[in-house]
Protein backbone atom coordinates (compact mmCIF):
# COMPACT_ATOMS: atom_id res chain seq x y z
CA UNK A 1 0.00 0.00 0.00
CA UNK A 2 1.23 3.54 -0.65
CA UNK A 3 2.28 5.48 2.41
CA UNK A 4 4.05 8.80 3.11
CA UNK A 5 7.48 7.94 1.83
CA UNK A 6 8.87 10.94 -0.07
CA UNK A 7 12.35 12.14 0.75
CA UNK A 8 14.26 15.29 0.01
CA UNK A 9 17.23 15.12 -2.32
CA UNK A 10 19.50 16.36 0.45
CA UNK A 11 19.35 18.17 3.75
CA UNK A 12 20.46 21.49 2.30
CA UNK A 13 17.58 21.66 -0.15
CA UNK A 14 15.16 20.79 2.64
CA UNK A 15 16.45 23.59 4.84
CA UNK A 16 16.14 26.18 2.07
CA UNK A 17 12.64 25.02 1.18
CA UNK A 18 11.53 25.24 4.80
CA UNK A 19 12.83 28.79 5.04
CA UNK A 20 11.00 29.82 1.89
CA UNK A 21 7.80 28.23 3.15
CA UNK A 22 8.06 30.09 6.44
CA UNK A 23 8.49 33.47 4.73
CA UNK A 24 5.80 32.77 2.11
CA UNK A 25 8.16 33.99 -0.63
CA UNK A 26 7.17 31.28 -3.09
CA UNK A 27 3.46 31.23 -2.31
CA UNK A 28 2.42 34.76 -3.18
CA UNK A 29 -0.35 34.43 -5.75
CA UNK A 30 -2.82 37.08 -6.85
CA UNK A 31 -6.14 36.27 -5.25
CA UNK A 32 -8.10 37.12 -8.38
CA UNK A 33 -6.09 34.85 -10.70
CA UNK A 34 -8.36 32.51 -12.59
CA UNK A 35 -7.82 28.86 -11.79
CA UNK A 36 -7.62 26.69 -14.91
CA UNK A 37 -10.12 23.89 -15.06
CA UNK A 38 -9.11 20.42 -16.13
CA UNK A 39 -10.36 19.59 -19.61
CA UNK A 40 -13.41 17.33 -19.63
CA UNK A 41 -11.70 14.89 -22.01
CA UNK A 42 -8.96 14.14 -19.40
CA UNK A 43 -9.99 11.29 -17.10
CA UNK A 44 -9.88 12.46 -13.46
CA UNK A 45 -9.53 10.23 -10.40
CA UNK A 46 -8.17 9.99 -6.89
CA UNK A 47 -6.69 7.26 -4.76
CA UNK A 48 -9.20 7.09 -1.86
CA UNK A 49 -8.55 3.60 -0.45
CA UNK A 50 -7.30 0.30 -1.82
CA UNK A 51 -10.44 -1.73 -0.98
CA UNK A 52 -14.25 -1.34 -1.01
CA UNK A 53 -14.16 2.02 0.86
CA UNK A 54 -12.24 3.44 -2.08
CA UNK A 55 -15.09 2.44 -4.40
CA UNK A 56 -17.78 3.71 -2.04
CA UNK A 57 -16.22 7.15 -1.63
CA UNK A 58 -16.10 7.97 -5.35
CA UNK A 59 -19.68 9.34 -5.56
CA UNK A 60 -19.07 11.58 -2.55
CA UNK A 61 -15.93 13.02 -4.09
CA UNK A 62 -17.86 13.65 -7.28
CA UNK A 63 -20.57 15.50 -5.32
CA UNK A 64 -17.92 17.60 -3.53
CA UNK A 65 -16.61 18.59 -6.95
CA UNK A 66 -19.99 19.87 -8.05
CA UNK A 67 -20.93 16.75 -9.99
CA UNK A 68 -17.60 16.29 -11.78
CA UNK A 69 -17.46 12.76 -13.13
CA UNK A 70 -14.75 10.59 -11.55
CA UNK A 71 -13.69 8.34 -14.41
CA UNK A 72 -10.59 6.75 -12.89
CA UNK A 73 -10.63 4.11 -10.18
CA UNK A 74 -7.14 3.64 -8.75
CA UNK A 75 -5.90 0.97 -6.33
CA UNK A 76 -2.83 -1.14 -5.45
CA UNK A 77 -2.19 -4.84 -5.06
CA UNK A 78 -0.50 -5.76 -1.77
CA UNK A 79 3.18 -6.56 -2.22
CA UNK A 80 3.87 -8.53 0.93
CA UNK A 81 3.15 -12.01 -0.56
CA UNK A 82 2.99 -13.48 -4.02
CA UNK A 83 -0.67 -14.40 -3.42
CA UNK A 84 -1.58 -10.72 -3.32
CA UNK A 85 0.43 -9.94 -6.46
CA UNK A 86 -1.45 -12.75 -8.22
CA UNK A 87 -4.69 -10.87 -7.55
CA UNK A 88 -5.97 -13.31 -4.95
CA UNK A 89 -7.77 -10.52 -3.09
CA UNK A 90 -11.52 -9.97 -2.83
CA UNK A 91 -11.55 -6.20 -3.38
CA UNK A 92 -10.74 -6.69 -7.06
CA UNK A 93 -14.36 -7.82 -7.51
CA UNK A 94 -15.61 -4.46 -6.19
CA UNK A 95 -13.38 -2.50 -8.53
CA UNK A 96 -14.34 -4.67 -11.49
CA UNK A 97 -18.04 -4.02 -10.87
CA UNK A 98 -17.38 -0.27 -10.68
CA UNK A 99 -15.38 -0.35 -13.92
CA UNK A 100 -18.04 -2.32 -15.82
CA UNK A 101 -20.85 0.05 -14.82
CA UNK A 102 -19.71 2.64 -17.40
CA UNK A 103 -17.82 1.98 -20.63
CA UNK A 104 -15.76 5.19 -20.40
CA UNK A 105 -14.19 4.40 -17.02
CA UNK A 106 -10.57 3.41 -16.42
CA UNK A 107 -9.35 0.93 -13.88
CA UNK A 108 -5.75 1.68 -12.87
CA UNK A 109 -3.95 -1.05 -10.90
CA UNK A 110 -0.46 -0.67 -9.39
CA UNK A 111 1.30 -4.06 -9.50
CA UNK A 112 4.48 -4.80 -7.51
CA UNK A 113 7.24 -6.80 -9.21
CA UNK A 114 8.52 -8.48 -6.02
CA UNK A 115 7.07 -9.76 -2.76
CA UNK A 116 8.24 -8.06 0.45
CA UNK A 117 8.05 -4.97 -1.69
CA UNK A 118 8.30 -2.52 1.25
CA UNK A 119 10.51 -4.75 3.41
CA UNK A 120 13.70 -2.66 3.07
CA UNK A 121 15.52 -5.46 1.27
CA UNK A 122 19.20 -4.59 0.72
CA UNK A 123 20.58 -3.90 -2.74
CA UNK A 124 22.49 -7.19 -3.15
CA UNK A 125 19.31 -9.18 -2.40
CA UNK A 126 17.35 -6.96 -4.78
CA UNK A 127 19.93 -7.63 -7.50
CA UNK A 128 19.55 -11.39 -7.00
CA UNK A 129 15.73 -11.17 -7.19
CA UNK A 130 15.97 -9.09 -10.36
CA UNK A 131 18.12 -11.74 -12.05
CA UNK A 132 15.73 -14.50 -10.95
CA UNK A 133 12.81 -12.60 -12.45
CA UNK A 134 14.65 -12.02 -15.72
CA UNK A 135 15.29 -15.79 -15.90
CA UNK A 136 11.53 -16.52 -15.65
CA UNK A 137 11.35 -17.75 -12.03
CA UNK A 138 8.25 -15.60 -11.30
CA UNK A 139 6.31 -15.95 -14.57
CA UNK A 140 3.52 -18.07 -13.05
CA UNK A 141 2.56 -15.29 -10.62
CA UNK A 142 1.92 -12.77 -13.36
CA UNK A 143 0.14 -15.30 -15.57
CA UNK A 144 -2.32 -15.92 -12.74
CA UNK A 145 -2.84 -12.20 -12.29
CA UNK A 146 -3.60 -11.71 -15.97
CA UNK A 147 -6.07 -14.58 -15.97
CA UNK A 148 -7.77 -13.21 -12.85
CA UNK A 149 -8.31 -9.79 -14.46
CA UNK A 150 -9.65 -11.34 -17.67
CA UNK A 151 -12.05 -13.52 -15.67
CA UNK A 152 -13.32 -10.43 -13.81
CA UNK A 153 -14.18 -8.74 -17.10
CA UNK A 154 -11.49 -6.05 -16.88
CA UNK A 155 -8.98 -7.17 -19.53
CA UNK A 156 -8.31 -3.50 -20.43
CA UNK A 157 -6.85 -2.63 -17.02
CA UNK A 158 -4.04 -0.04 -16.98
CA UNK A 159 -1.22 -1.87 -15.17
CA UNK A 160 1.28 0.47 -13.43
CA UNK A 161 4.05 -2.10 -13.15
CA UNK A 162 6.99 -1.57 -10.76
CA UNK A 163 6.17 2.12 -10.14
CA UNK A 164 8.87 4.56 -8.92
CA UNK A 165 11.58 2.11 -9.95
CA UNK A 166 14.18 4.95 -9.99
CA UNK A 167 13.88 5.47 -6.19
CA UNK A 168 15.13 3.64 -3.11
CA UNK A 169 11.88 2.65 -1.36
CA UNK A 170 10.69 -0.55 -3.06
CA UNK A 171 12.17 -3.99 -3.55
CA UNK A 172 11.25 -3.75 -7.24
CA UNK A 173 13.68 -0.82 -7.68
CA UNK A 174 15.88 -0.67 -10.75
CA UNK A 175 19.23 0.76 -9.57
CA UNK A 176 20.85 -2.50 -8.23
CA UNK A 177 20.80 -4.03 -11.78
CA UNK A 178 19.25 -1.81 -14.48
CA UNK A 179 19.87 -4.15 -17.43
CA UNK A 180 18.35 -7.25 -15.85
CA UNK A 181 15.58 -5.09 -14.44
CA UNK A 182 14.56 -4.13 -17.98
CA UNK A 183 14.71 -7.79 -19.01
CA UNK A 184 12.53 -8.70 -16.04
CA UNK A 185 9.93 -6.02 -17.00
CA UNK A 186 9.86 -7.34 -20.57
CA UNK A 187 9.33 -10.90 -19.32
CA UNK A 188 6.37 -9.87 -17.11
CA UNK A 189 4.68 -7.97 -19.96
CA UNK A 190 5.18 -10.87 -22.38
CA UNK A 191 3.73 -13.34 -19.86
CA UNK A 192 0.60 -11.27 -19.18
CA UNK A 193 0.03 -10.55 -22.86
CA UNK A 194 0.10 -14.29 -23.60
CA UNK A 195 -3.21 -14.79 -21.74
CA UNK A 196 -6.13 -14.99 -24.21
CA UNK A 197 -8.57 -12.09 -24.11
CA UNK A 198 -6.26 -9.54 -22.50
CA UNK A 199 -6.03 -5.93 -23.68
CA UNK A 200 -3.79 -4.54 -20.93
CA UNK A 201 -1.93 -1.23 -21.15
CA UNK A 202 1.34 -1.02 -19.27
CA UNK A 203 2.26 2.29 -17.63
CA UNK A 204 5.96 3.01 -16.93
CA UNK A 205 5.78 5.55 -14.03
CA UNK A 206 9.02 6.76 -12.34
CA UNK A 207 9.42 9.45 -9.68
CA UNK A 208 10.03 13.00 -10.87
CA UNK A 209 13.74 13.91 -10.68
CA UNK A 210 16.89 11.85 -10.67
CA UNK A 211 16.33 10.23 -7.25
CA UNK A 212 18.58 7.11 -7.01
CA UNK A 213 19.04 6.77 -10.77
CA UNK A 214 17.91 8.64 -13.87
CA UNK A 215 14.65 6.98 -14.81
CA UNK A 216 15.40 6.91 -18.53
CA UNK A 217 18.14 4.33 -17.70
CA UNK A 218 15.39 1.91 -16.64
CA UNK A 219 13.15 2.38 -19.70
CA UNK A 220 12.53 -1.15 -21.07
CA UNK A 221 11.49 -0.31 -24.65
CA UNK A 222 8.62 1.03 -26.71
CA UNK A 223 7.27 -2.43 -27.56
CA UNK A 224 6.49 -3.22 -23.90
CA UNK A 225 5.35 0.26 -22.74
CA UNK A 226 2.00 1.82 -23.65
CA UNK A 227 1.95 4.90 -21.39
CA UNK A 228 4.81 6.89 -19.83
CA UNK A 229 3.65 8.19 -16.45
CA UNK A 230 5.23 10.18 -13.65
CA UNK A 231 4.60 10.44 -9.90
CA UNK A 232 5.19 14.06 -8.87
CA UNK A 233 4.70 15.34 -5.31
CA UNK A 234 5.33 18.77 -3.84
CA UNK A 235 8.88 18.06 -2.68
CA UNK A 236 12.49 18.42 -3.83
CA UNK A 237 14.50 18.41 -5.83
CA UNK A 238 13.58 21.94 -6.84
CA UNK A 239 12.49 24.92 -4.77
CA UNK A 240 9.64 26.14 -6.97
CA UNK A 241 7.21 24.62 -9.38
CA UNK A 242 9.25 26.07 -12.22
CA UNK A 243 12.20 24.06 -10.90
CA UNK A 244 10.07 20.93 -10.95
CA UNK A 245 9.43 21.58 -14.63
CA UNK A 246 12.98 22.37 -15.76
CA UNK A 247 15.13 20.10 -13.54
CA UNK A 248 16.84 17.01 -15.00
CA UNK A 249 14.28 14.19 -15.30
CA UNK A 250 11.62 16.71 -14.35
CA UNK A 251 8.18 17.42 -15.79
CA UNK A 252 9.42 18.88 -19.06
CA UNK A 253 11.84 15.98 -19.58
CA UNK A 254 8.96 13.60 -18.99
CA UNK A 255 6.77 15.28 -21.64
CA UNK A 256 9.62 15.48 -24.16
CA UNK A 257 10.68 11.85 -23.64
CA UNK A 258 7.14 10.56 -24.15
CA UNK A 259 6.72 12.63 -27.29
CA UNK A 260 10.01 11.36 -28.70
CA UNK A 261 8.85 7.77 -28.17
CA UNK A 262 5.34 8.37 -29.47
CA UNK A 263 3.65 7.58 -26.14
CA UNK A 264 0.87 9.32 -24.20
CA UNK A 265 1.58 10.39 -20.63
CA UNK A 266 -0.15 10.05 -17.26
CA UNK A 267 0.17 11.20 -13.64
CA UNK A 268 -0.80 8.16 -11.52
CA UNK A 269 0.25 9.90 -8.28
CA UNK A 270 0.53 13.57 -7.42
CA UNK A 271 -0.20 15.71 -4.37
CA UNK A 272 1.17 17.70 -1.44
CA UNK A 273 3.99 16.46 0.78
CA UNK A 274 6.90 18.38 2.29
CA UNK A 275 5.57 21.94 2.06
CA UNK A 276 2.21 21.63 3.75
CA UNK A 277 -0.87 23.42 2.48
CA UNK A 278 0.42 24.81 -0.82
CA UNK A 279 -2.37 26.18 -3.05
CA UNK A 280 0.14 27.51 -5.60
CA UNK A 281 1.47 24.01 -6.21
CA UNK A 282 -2.07 22.68 -6.73
CA UNK A 283 -2.90 25.53 -9.11
CA UNK A 284 0.29 25.13 -11.13
CA UNK A 285 0.09 21.35 -11.26
CA UNK A 286 -3.47 21.44 -12.55
CA UNK A 287 -2.47 23.98 -15.17
CA UNK A 288 0.43 21.76 -16.26
CA UNK A 289 -1.88 18.74 -16.48
CA UNK A 290 -4.31 20.66 -18.63
CA UNK A 291 -1.53 21.75 -20.98
CA UNK A 292 -0.05 18.25 -21.39
CA UNK A 293 -3.38 16.41 -21.92
CA UNK A 294 -2.52 13.12 -20.18
CA UNK A 295 -4.59 9.95 -20.51
CA UNK A 296 -5.53 10.32 -16.83
CA UNK A 297 -4.40 11.80 -13.53
CA UNK A 298 -5.17 10.75 -9.93
CA UNK A 299 -4.33 12.74 -6.83
CA UNK A 300 -3.26 10.73 -3.75
CA UNK A 301 -6.01 11.79 -1.36
CA UNK A 302 -4.92 10.94 2.15
CA UNK A 303 -2.82 12.97 4.57
CA UNK A 304 -0.42 14.60 4.08
CA UNK A 305 -0.93 14.48 0.30
CA UNK A 306 -4.66 14.97 -0.14
CA UNK A 307 -7.19 17.78 -0.43
CA UNK A 308 -10.58 16.17 0.23
CA UNK A 309 -10.00 13.54 2.93
CA UNK A 310 -7.13 15.49 4.46
CA UNK A 311 -8.52 18.51 6.33
CA UNK A 312 -5.10 19.98 7.09
CA UNK A 313 -4.85 21.47 3.57
CA UNK A 314 -7.94 23.74 3.30
CA UNK A 315 -6.45 26.32 0.93
CA UNK A 316 -5.19 23.66 -1.46
CA UNK A 317 -8.56 21.93 -1.24
CA UNK A 318 -10.26 25.17 -2.27
CA UNK A 319 -8.02 25.54 -5.31
CA UNK A 320 -8.50 21.91 -6.32
CA UNK A 321 -12.26 22.20 -6.00
CA UNK A 322 -12.44 25.44 -7.94
CA UNK A 323 -10.41 23.94 -10.78
CA UNK A 324 -12.32 20.70 -11.19
CA UNK A 325 -15.88 21.81 -10.49
CA UNK A 326 -17.74 22.00 -13.82
CA UNK A 327 -18.14 25.55 -14.90
CA UNK A 328 -21.75 26.73 -14.85
CA UNK A 329 -22.41 29.12 -17.73
CA UNK A 330 -23.27 32.61 -16.49
CA UNK A 331 -26.84 33.79 -16.88
CA UNK A 332 -27.61 35.23 -20.25
CA UNK A 333 -28.13 38.97 -19.97
CA UNK A 334 -30.40 40.10 -22.78
CA UNK A 335 -28.96 42.81 -24.94
CA UNK A 336 -31.23 45.87 -24.86
CA UNK A 337 -32.87 46.39 -28.20
CA UNK A 338 -32.52 49.98 -29.39
CA UNK A 339 -35.30 50.68 -31.85
CA UNK A 340 -34.09 51.94 -35.18
CA UNK A 341 -36.02 55.06 -36.27
CA UNK A 342 -38.09 54.38 -39.31
CA UNK A 343 -37.66 57.10 -41.93
CA UNK A 344 -40.68 57.03 -44.20
CA UNK A 345 -39.80 56.73 -47.83
CA UNK A 346 -41.79 59.24 -49.94
CA UNK A 347 -44.17 57.48 -52.21
CA UNK A 348 -43.91 58.82 -55.76
CA UNK A 349 -47.08 57.89 -57.60
CA UNK A 350 -46.46 56.11 -60.81
CA UNK A 351 -48.45 57.74 -63.64
CA UNK A 352 -51.06 55.42 -64.92
CA UNK A 353 -51.20 55.47 -68.71
CA UNK A 354 -54.61 54.28 -69.76
CA UNK A 355 -54.55 51.45 -72.17
CA UNK A 356 -56.80 52.23 -75.14
CA UNK A 357 -59.69 49.89 -75.24
CA UNK A 358 -60.25 48.67 -78.76
CA UNK A 359 -63.84 47.53 -78.97
CA UNK A 360 -64.26 44.12 -80.37
CA UNK A 361 -66.92 44.23 -83.08
CA UNK A 362 -69.87 42.19 -82.15
CA UNK A 363 -71.01 40.22 -85.12
CA UNK A 364 -74.63 39.30 -84.60
CA UNK A 365 -75.31 35.71 -85.15
CA UNK A 366 -78.59 35.42 -87.04
CA UNK A 367 -81.12 33.57 -85.09
CA UNK A 368 -83.20 31.35 -87.29
CA UNK A 369 -86.52 30.86 -85.55
CA UNK A 370 -88.18 27.59 -85.79
CA UNK A 371 -91.55 28.35 -87.42
CA UNK A 372 -94.34 27.61 -85.09
CA UNK A 373 -97.42 27.08 -87.19
CA UNK A 374 -100.68 27.34 -85.32
CA UNK A 375 -103.17 25.16 -87.02
CA UNK A 376 -106.65 26.16 -85.92
CA UNK A 377 -108.93 23.40 -85.07
CA UNK A 378 -111.60 23.14 -87.78
CA UNK A 379 -114.82 21.99 -86.17
CA UNK A 380 -117.17 19.79 -87.96
CA UNK A 381 -120.01 22.11 -89.06
CA UNK A 382 -123.21 21.26 -87.46
CA UNK A 383 -126.20 21.88 -89.88
CA UNK A 384 -129.25 22.57 -87.82
CA UNK A 385 -132.44 20.90 -88.89
CA UNK A 386 -135.16 23.09 -90.40
CA UNK A 387 -136.79 25.12 -87.78
CA UNK A 388 -140.57 25.31 -87.88
CA UNK A 389 -141.44 28.76 -86.66
CA UNK A 390 -143.89 29.19 -83.90
CA UNK A 391 -146.89 31.44 -84.41
CA UNK A 392 -144.65 34.36 -83.68
CA UNK A 393 -141.48 33.31 -85.38
CA UNK A 394 -138.34 35.11 -84.48
CA UNK A 395 -135.25 34.96 -86.63
CA UNK A 396 -132.35 33.89 -84.45
CA UNK A 397 -129.26 36.08 -84.47
CA UNK A 398 -126.09 34.14 -85.35
CA UNK A 399 -123.44 33.86 -82.59
CA UNK A 400 -120.76 34.83 -81.51
CA UNK A 401 -120.85 38.23 -83.22
CA UNK A 402 -123.13 40.37 -81.07
CA UNK A 403 -125.64 42.43 -83.02
CA UNK A 404 -128.89 44.17 -82.41
CA UNK A 405 -131.92 42.12 -82.99
CA UNK A 406 -134.17 43.36 -85.94
CA UNK A 407 -137.81 42.50 -85.65
CA UNK A 408 -139.18 41.47 -88.98
CA UNK A 409 -142.85 42.22 -89.82
CA UNK A 410 -144.99 39.27 -89.04
CA UNK A 411 -146.11 37.50 -92.21
CA UNK A 412 -149.51 36.22 -92.75
CA UNK A 413 -150.24 33.04 -90.96
CA UNK A 414 -149.32 30.28 -93.25
CA UNK A 415 -147.34 27.17 -93.29
CA UNK A 416 -143.75 28.39 -93.30
CA UNK A 417 -141.48 26.77 -95.79
CA UNK A 418 -138.35 25.36 -94.46
CA UNK A 419 -135.41 27.70 -94.86
CA UNK A 420 -132.72 26.53 -97.16
CA UNK A 421 -129.17 26.90 -96.23
CA UNK A 422 -127.22 29.81 -97.64
CA UNK A 423 -125.07 29.00 -100.63
CA UNK A 424 -122.14 30.58 -98.71
CA UNK A 425 -122.21 27.91 -96.08
CA UNK A 426 -119.15 25.75 -96.40
CA UNK A 427 -119.51 22.25 -97.51
CA UNK A 428 -118.71 19.76 -94.89
CA UNK A 429 -115.10 18.50 -95.31
CA UNK A 430 -113.31 15.73 -93.67
CA UNK A 431 -111.52 17.38 -90.84
CA UNK A 432 -107.76 16.93 -90.51
CA UNK A 433 -106.96 16.15 -86.92
CA UNK A 434 -104.64 18.91 -85.78
CA UNK A 435 -103.53 19.47 -82.20
CA UNK A 436 -105.06 22.69 -81.01
CA UNK A 437 -102.56 25.48 -80.25
CA UNK A 438 -102.73 26.63 -76.69
CA UNK A 439 -102.71 30.27 -77.77
CA UNK A 440 -105.09 30.20 -80.74
CA UNK A 441 -108.78 30.77 -79.87
CA UNK A 442 -111.11 28.06 -80.83
CA UNK A 443 -113.05 29.19 -83.92
CA UNK A 444 -116.84 29.44 -83.58
CA UNK A 445 -118.99 27.44 -85.95
CA UNK A 446 -120.27 29.47 -88.89
CA UNK A 447 -124.05 29.51 -89.28
CA UNK A 448 -125.77 30.14 -92.59
CA UNK A 449 -126.60 33.80 -93.11
CA UNK A 450 -130.34 34.35 -93.60
CA UNK A 451 -131.61 36.23 -96.58
CA UNK A 452 -132.56 39.87 -96.17
CA UNK A 453 -130.73 40.09 -92.87
CA UNK A 454 -128.83 42.94 -91.35
CA UNK A 455 -125.62 40.83 -91.27
CA UNK A 456 -123.29 41.06 -94.26
CA UNK A 457 -120.57 38.41 -94.69
CA UNK A 458 -117.55 38.75 -97.03
CA UNK A 459 -115.38 35.71 -97.75
CA UNK A 460 -111.64 36.10 -96.87
CA UNK A 461 -108.83 34.83 -99.05
CA UNK A 462 -105.61 33.64 -97.29
CA UNK A 463 -103.94 32.06 -100.19
CA UNK A 464 -103.89 28.49 -101.20
CA UNK A 465 -101.43 27.29 -98.57
CA UNK A 466 -103.10 28.84 -95.53
CA UNK A 467 -106.60 28.31 -96.82
CA UNK A 468 -105.87 24.59 -96.92
CA UNK A 469 -104.96 24.71 -93.27
CA UNK A 470 -107.68 26.93 -91.85
CA UNK A 471 -110.37 26.52 -94.45
CA UNK A 472 -112.50 29.25 -95.98
CA UNK A 473 -113.31 32.07 -93.64
CA UNK A 474 -115.62 35.12 -93.87
CA UNK A 475 -116.00 38.36 -92.05
CA UNK A 476 -119.56 39.42 -91.23
CA UNK A 477 -120.89 42.90 -90.40
CA UNK A 478 -124.33 43.58 -88.89
CA UNK A 479 -126.12 46.83 -89.69
CA UNK A 480 -129.13 47.85 -87.67
CA UNK A 481 -131.40 49.91 -89.87
CA UNK A 482 -134.15 50.03 -87.31
CA UNK A 483 -137.53 48.49 -87.77
CA UNK A 484 -139.26 51.81 -88.27
CA UNK A 485 -136.87 53.32 -90.75
CA UNK A 486 -139.04 52.35 -93.73
CA UNK A 487 -135.89 51.29 -95.59
CA UNK A 488 -135.12 47.72 -96.44
CA UNK A 489 -132.74 47.14 -99.22
CA UNK A 490 -133.89 43.71 -100.19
Amino acid sequence: MPRPRRRLANTCVGTVAAGLLATGATLAVPEDEELPGSSPDIAVGAYLDYGPPGVERIPYLSRWLGGREIRVGHTYLPGDRWAGIEGNVSFLDDWARWRLARPDRLFVLNVPMQERNEGRVPDHEVARLIRAGAAGDFDQHFRRLAQRLVDLGVPDTVVVLGWEMNGTTYTHRCSPDPENWKAYWRRIVGTMRSVPGQRFRFDFAPNRGSDAIGWTTCYPGDDVVDIIGMDSYDQGPGRTFDDQITQPYGLQHHADFAKAHGKPISFPEWGLFRRGDNPEYVRRMLRWIEQQKPVYHTITDYCPHGVWQCKQNPRSAKEFRRALTPQVPPPVVPTPVVPTPVVPTPVVPTPVVPTPVVPTPSVPVPSVPTPSVSVPAVPTPSVPPPVVPEPSPQVPTPQPVPSAEVTRPAPAPSEPAPAEPSPDAPSPAAPTPVAPSPTAPAPQPQLPSPVNTTQWCVPLGFGDWLSKLVGKESVCVSVDWGSDSGFWPW
